[in-house]
């Protein structure tokens, strides 16, 4: 399926950067049309998933991290944030409500749960000290 528009952002894992990418996410899915509800569930799902690669992924030193959107013909949207920091050993574990790397900071482990509530597909591809992947698909127009 052949994307009709594509966008790519890259910035330092610095939590200020969360609010970029939710906006710029948001800006892009704009195009589409979609309603004030749907919009907020990606910006949720940008969040959470930008979030994970800031505070898990790199784990407090500095790297990128890379946002993809594509928009196809049929209203599908595809979102994909990946950083190249720890990466995840046990990704089938990691996805599990509640299940966090660092419970001693408060950490609710609900972020994948979030993404897959307000999404329509999540996968999330990981090795140790590779990185992580996660896509996030969003129908947005009914064809």
């Amino acid at each position: 399926m052949e994307a009709v528009n594509k966008m790519k952002i890259s910035f330092l894992s610095l939590p200020e950067n969360e609010s970029f990418a939710r906006v710029a996410v948001s800006a892009f899915a704009v195009q589409l049309n979609p309603t004030l509800d749907i919009l907020a569930d990606i910006k949720t799902a940008v969040s959470e998933a930008v979030t994970n690669a800031i505070v898990h992924g790199y784990q407090g030193t500095e790297g990128m991290v890379d946002v993809e959107a594509q928009m196809h013909r049929n209203g599908l949207l595809q979102i994909i944030v990946s950083d190249k920091g720890c990466g995840i050993g046990d990704v089938e574990m990691a996805m599990q409500p509640f299940f966090t790397t660092q419970p001693e900071k408060e950490r609710s482990g609900m972020g994948f749960s979030v993404m897959q509530t307000f999404m329509d597909r999540v996968e999330v591809h990981s090795q140790p000290g590779d990185g992580t992947k996660v896509l996030m698909e969003k129908k947005l127009i009914v064809s």
